[in-house]
């Protein structure tokens, strides 16, 4: 388990890079697009800035647990992204201007040290337990994009 797993997929949302920023990077309402990540809340003095921390409740049935992200880009109109854990998975959007808006793209990218972190808590389990997040991510960005897209344009 050397090599990331990753996944990217883009939507074309009719607003500006700076407002498709301004509403990804408020982590306090990724509830209302994300599939599993129920609320998000900043950690004390966190406003958003690379370095900054964040919590993030998560939720599929039967399941439901708690991660701290670590802001890792946060450049108004082209990226934001953090890293689950500080080293686990890096999920980010950016943004690139285009004729009809802006594209706005989501990347997942389960990194080495989150495998190794797999395989240590899950043993026998883990192939399967990262089987089943590569999956969610598979089936989360499209629909997280497709959310997004309905709230910017409203």
């Amino acid at each position: 388990m050397t090599e990331s797993l990753t996944h990217a997929e883009s939507i074309v949302v009719a607003t500006t890079p700076e407002a498709l920023y301004d509403l990804v990077s408020d982590v306090t309402r990724t509830g209302e697009w994300s599939p599993i990540c129920t609320a998000c809340w900043w950690d004390e003095g966190a406003s958003g800035q690379v370095g900054d921390w964040f919590t993030g409740r998560n939720e599929v049935p039967g399941r439901v647990w708690e991660t701290r992200s670590q802001v890792v880009a946060a450049e108004r109109g082209r990226e934001f992204a953090w890293l689950v854990g500080g080293k686990l998975v890096r999920w980010g959007f950016t943004m690139t201007p285009v004729e009809d808006g802006t594209r706005l793209t989501e990347s997942w990218e389960f990194l080495p040290a989150g495998q190794q972190f797999f395989a240590e808590n899950y043993g026998d389990q883990a192939q399967t337990q990262i089987e089943n997040r590569t999956r969610a991510a598979h089936e989360g960005i499209p629909a997280t994009l497709a959310a997004i897209k309905g709230i910017a344009e409203r």
